[in-house]
């Protein structure tokens, strides 16, 4: 049951994909489970069931497993907790513009403003994990798209 959703929330991002003029890797559907299901290092507690509910966060997780495809990373349930801290990051962030994309093109701008919040408080204020050096393209997601959301409102 679970795999048949996963299935379809995957077809069906893929035509947003089109609209945001991402090019996705092909992600199978035991690579989704695994993924959104395995070993993390942070304290985020959000489920697959949370995932598959919210269209953006399905659009953030394909990215993120897309992107670590790209760069020759194998996805599993160890992924995460195997593939260096930096490459992490930098795949959530592109994640994390993809998916603040797509509520833009959506007009959602209340759903922009939580994720930035979220951003600014899980990520900026409060991550241990944070890669010093990659702080600044934190900083710069939280300054553009604030911009970008004022914009609309």
């Amino acid at each position: 049951m679970m795999f048949a959703q996963i299935e379809a929330k995957i077809r069906k991002a893929q035509k947003t994909f089109k609209q945001l003029h991402y090019s996705l890797e092909k992600i199978s559907i035991r690579e989704f489970y695994d993924c959104v299901t395995g070993e993390i290092f942070s304290e985020d507690k959000t489920t697959i069931q949370d995932v598959l509910g919210n269209e953006f966060l399905i659009i953030h997780e394909l990215v993120e497993m897309s992107e670590l495809k790209k760069m020759g990373i194998e996805i599993n349930k160890r992924t995460i907790m195997e593939a260096p801290k930096a490459m992490i990051y930098t795949v959530h962030f592109t994640a994390m513009e993809q998916e603040l994309n797509y509520a833009l093109l959506k007009k959602d701008t209340f759903y922009a403003k939580i994720r930035l919040w979220q951003h600014k408080e899980s990520v900026l204020d409060d991550d241990p994990n944070l890669p010093e050096e990659l702080r600044p393209k934190a900083e710069e997601i939280l300054e553009k798209y604030n911009k970008l959301v004022a914009e609309l409102t």
